[in-house]
């Protein structure tokens, strides 16, 4: 059986308290601290992802494998609501290994103030 990972950036990250990040932690096993190739938005109190094929933007995250991916993956994607949608992409762990994850990504271009650093949490 294939393994389901959430590559997550914003608000689902650890150390949040939202109702969802609790749900995400409490169902996946944190797999470790990753990348994708894309560009960060300030969104107001949240961030939003898009892709990227320039050399050098990299979006910051963790990556989770997700325990029962229907259930949580339908109850993040009401949270995440109809602005962004889910997709498959490659993320690059720290240790290097490219591997396939689902993330969240801004349907359309973002209105905000992009985050250079690419790590909502540095931002």
């Amino acid at each position: 059986m294939e393994r389901t990972r959430l590559f997550v950036y914003g608000t689902l990250r650890r150390g949040s308290k939202n109702k969802f990040s609790r749900l995400l932690h409490a169902h996946a096993q944190f797999a470790g601290n990753a990348r994708i190739s894309g560009r960060l938005y300030r969104l107001g109190s949240y961030p939003g992802a898009v892709s990227s094929n320039t050399p050098g933007e990299w979006i910051r995250g963790e990556v989770y494998n997700v325990e029962d991916p229907q259930w949580i993956l339908s109850a993040l994607d009401g949270y995440e609501g109809s602005q962004f949608e889910r997709v498959k992409l490659e993320v690059q762990l720290d240790s290097g290994r490219w591997i396939e994850a689902w993330v969240y990504v801004c349907r359309g271009a973002p209105r905000g103030t992009r985050i250079k650093s690419g790590d909502w949490l540095r931002s």
